[in-house]
């Protein structure tokens, strides 16, 4: 079954999180560059990274590389367009978190914004670990739930209204309890609200010594195994 995310236009995807009612792309990149500041990385990755919203944040004097990472090729191949003359270590590759094992030399901080309600936790948190040095940071933000407001708000973009039937709310709560499974330990965690009225809720978590064995079960119980993905330099046309 194709990912529901691969037949959404990047054009409807960023009209509809710049509409004022839901107001999130600006909030994402406000979360994104506040982190920035905070953990100052030479390296950093961003899971789910569309176009690049955000990547206008990053000093590239200080963050000298940065990983970008998305399941739609379009959207790397925008951001690509975008921002490798702004960001010279740019490098943009097209993977499922799920399934796939991205081969990168770890970074300093791993940014996932509004993407665990899309894919299997631990799958992915397993990747975000590969990812990051000993003591990098990960930093998340997560919906939460609104009694007054369908998950996906209405808008002119009827595409987006698809991605409800496989859109899944994670609790801060269970992603601090399946982090930790991960050896993530959380640090901070912060609830911001979008002009939209939508509340998120921002968690930091620092990578530890991980446990002895390499294969961490799932919260199910199953583990999994996946074959590597060498990485694809996009600095060159």
């Amino acid at each position: 079954m194709q990912n529901p995310w691969l037949k959404i236009p990047l054009a409807d995807y960023e009209g509809h999180m710049a509409l004022p009612q839901v107001a999130q792309a600006t909030l994402l990149a406000d979360v994104f560059e506040g982190a920035l500041r905070k953990y100052a990385p030479m390296s950093v990755a961003i899971l789910g990274c569309a176009g690049g919203n955000g990547f206008d944040r990053i000093d590239p004097q200080v963050t000298t590389r940065v990983v970008g990472i998305d399941i739609h090729p379009a959207y790397v191949a925008t951001a690509r367009e975008r921002f490798q003359q702004r960001l010279p270590g740019l490098e943009l590759i097209v993977a499922d978190l799920q399934q796939d094992e991205v081969s990168i030399a770890p970074v300093d901080l791993v940014f996932a914004a509004l993407l665990f309600e899309y894919v299997e936790t631990d799958a992915v948190l397993e990747s975000v670990r590969r990812l990051l040095k000993p003591g990098g940071c990960l930093t998340t933000v997560v919906q939460l739930p609104h009694t007054d407001a369908p998950t996906v708000t209405p808008s002119p973009f009827i595409n987006l209204q698809s991605l409800g039937s496989c859109l899944r709310l994670v609790s801060p709560e269970f992603l601090r309890e399946r982090a930790a499974a991960h050896s993530l330990t959380e640090t901070e965690s912060v609830r911001v609200t979008s002009l939209g009225g939508k509340s998120f809720q921002g968690q930091s978590f620092v990578a530890t010594a991980p446990e002895e064995s390499s294969e961490v079960p799932a919260s199910n119980g199953v583990s999994r195994s996946r074959q590597p993905l060498p990485t694809e330099s996009q600095n060159e046309p």
